[in-house]
């Protein structure tokens, strides 16, 4: 279990990828919306302006959006250097063609801001940081552009400075905040789309290590056909070469094995459907057991309490994911204790609650708040409380997975320590309660 709590080293976005085909359609979209502007503004308002510098600007980023269509194929991913450099070149496309058409005081120069954040969304965080550098030389370079804003004919549109100084402030700040909301949302999003993936891989694990004895059954009746030849034959070989010394130990000896393999299979396949079935179903008290046992030998000091009677107590499917998350949960009260763990167990006719508590230094109350979000660091040992990471949010998706509510708190302020409460709806894990 503790390398579910190992947080994946390296840029944590370098594993996804822009696919080339979503950049390509928002590219053949910023071209069209360029040149409906660019007609709207030359022929229906009859605005003076560098039409021809304008339409070679758009030609420029149609011809090589065209090029990449043609070159790769609609499933191809960007690798972060070239989705970098398509950015970049978008950015100081659009930014060439605010430069001749007015700089800053053009109202659609916000939209310098679209590049930047397509790559905080997607993009490892250094080329995202060089992108956002390159976007702010050029917003700072439209301040200062010569090119008078398309107007009517004989108004000059003068923009005065501190207006321009408004607008550069107005641009950068919805960059930036844009971008990194885009950043921690994306991070979030693929951190916990991973932190589930390995939730799966754990719970696939258990199941699969649950259903070996099925399989051994089955394997074992398999053979039981082949390995019957075998004897027969062997039985035959022995009949016939006993007499000649040169082969009678080597028959007997593979009559023997022959046998002695037919017992072993004979073992595997005593179990019948109902020995199976029993297998499948446990009572509260054998999981708990089962699930402590493997966490006494660590020199900390682990009780089980027992407040409700034994008679009466619920029964419960063979649950690979309550018991791994059990487990889990007992298995970090044990890291982080001092010298004793206690596991209080209570059924009534409505609720089962497990209560795991353990004498360590409890949790901060920052971390209280983030407890059960992926990757978050680990509480160091014999100091204030931190985060547990992967492994504590595996836990609490398969508990939570199973019906339960859990409660992380510390205990009383003259007890130190960790209390951790899980609580089930008794109809959703008894198996002899009515549904």
């Amino acid at each position: 279990m503790a390398d579910a709590d190992t947080k994946p080293q390296g840029d944590h976005h370098s594993s996804r990828r822009l696919r080339l085909q979503t950049l390509v359609r928002l590219r053949w979209l910023a071209v069209g919306g360029q040149t409906v502007t660019v007609m709207i503004v030359a022929f229906w308002l009859k605005f003076p302006m560098p039409l021809l510098a304008c339409c070679v600007l758009i030609a420029c980023l149609a011809w090589i959006n065209f090029f990449l269509t043609l070159r790769y194929p609609p499933t191809h991913r960007l690798e972060p250097p070239a989705a970098f450099a398509l950015l970049g070149l978008d950015l100081l496309q659009l930014c060439g063609l605010l430069l001749i058409t007015g700089g800053l005081a053009n109202p659609f120069s916000a939209l310098v801001c679209v590049p930047v954040i397509i790559s905080f969304a997607s993009q490892p965080i250094r080329y995202s940081m060089a992108l956002i550098v390159l976007a702010m030389i050029c917003i700072t370079g439209l301040a200062f552009s010569p090119f008078p804003l398309p107007w009517y004919d004989g108004v000059e549109v003068n923009v005065h400075s501190v207006m321009q100084l408004g607008v550069w402030c107005s641009i950068a700040s919805t960059m930036a905040f844009a971008a990194f909301y885009a950043y921690r949302v994306s991070m979030e999003a693929s951190q916990l789309a991973d932190a589930l993936s390995a939730t799966e891989l754990v719970l696939q694990r258990e199941k699969h290590l649950s259903q070996l004895d099925g399989l051994a059954a089955a394997a074992a009746h398999e053979l039981g056909t082949p390995l019957a030849t075998i004897s027969v034959v062997a039985k035959e070989m022995e009949r016939e070469l006993s007499q000649d010394d040169r082969f009678r130990e080597d028959v007997a000896l593979l009559r023997s094995q022959s046998e002695r393999c037919r017992d072993i299979l004979r073992r595997l396949t005593t179990l019948s459907s109902e020995d199976e079935a029993h297998m499948r179903r446990l009572t509260l008290s054998s999981m708990m057991e089962e699930v402590i046992a493997p966490h006494r030998e660590f020199g900390i000091g682990l009780e089980l309490i027992e407040k409700s009677p034994r008679a009466g107590e619920p029964v419960l499917s063979r649950n690979a994911g309550i018991m791994y998350g059990l487990g889990n949960l007992i298995e970090n009260a044990v890291d982080y204790a001092r010298q004793k763990v206690t596991v209080t167990v209570e059924y009534d006719a409505e609720t089962l609650t497990i209560v795991i508590e353990d004498d360590g230094n409890g949790y901060s109350p920052e971390i209280l708040t983030r407890i059960g979000e992926p990757y978050v660091t680990t509480r160091q040992r014999d100091d204030t409380a931190g985060g547990l990471g992967l492994g504590l949010f595996i836990a609490k998706t398969l508990l939570e997975r199973s019906g339960a509510n859990l409660a992380f708190g510390n205990r009383d302020p003259e007890t130190p320590g960790a209390r951790i409460r899980v609580e089930w709806p008794r109809v959703l894990i008894d198996s002899n309660s009515t549904k």
